[in-house]
């Protein structure tokens, strides 16, 4: 059986103070922690994405978004921000992004931090993304998650 190759995906945890930042391998098998940005204006946190993106010729950004099937309507959540800030990022930067839930991957990297042996007080964000795209590439090998949305070459 051999593996199709693909250009990485690129995978982002969105948070109020940093940013995780993780890719696939070209199999979308696998997904390793890249960096943790810390942010500081929409332009520069997307100039530093944008460098990502090209270094590793990402195909496509996998985002983690909120789920928060508790809260009230009419309230402003946290998937509310995080999708008006992957507008702006789409607005920018013109790349495919395909949003995937989030949820649980905070805990998740907390564990994986404790198995990595890093300080309690490193941030984990990245490891977030990594846990956001694994879980994507798993549902994507099983058949329930949707391809991501890459454009074709003409």
């Amino acid at each position: 059986m051999s593996l199709t190759l693909h250009p990485p995906l690129l995978c982002l945890d969105h948070g109020i103070k940093r940013l995780g930042v993780a890719v696939s391998d070209r199999a979308w098998l696998t997904a390793r922690e890249v960096a943790v940005i810390k942010r500081t204006t929409r332009e520069d946190d997307f100039r530093k994405l944008r460098a990502l993106y090209e270094q590793h010729k990402a195909a496509a950004v996998v985002i983690g978004l909120p789920s928060h099937e508790f809260e009230g309507t009419g309230e402003h959540t946290q998937a509310d921000t995080v999708r008006l800030w992957v507008e702006r990022f789409i607005e920018a930067t013109h790349y495919p992004v395909l949003l995937w839930d989030e949820q649980f991957s905070s805990h998740d990297a907390k564990v994986l931090a404790t198995r990595l042996r890093r300080k309690t007080t490193d941030p984990i964000d990245d490891l977030a993304a990594r846990v956001i795209l694994q879980s994507y590439l798993d549902a994507l090998r099983d058949g329930l998650a949707p391809a991501p949305p890459i454009p074709t070459q003409e």
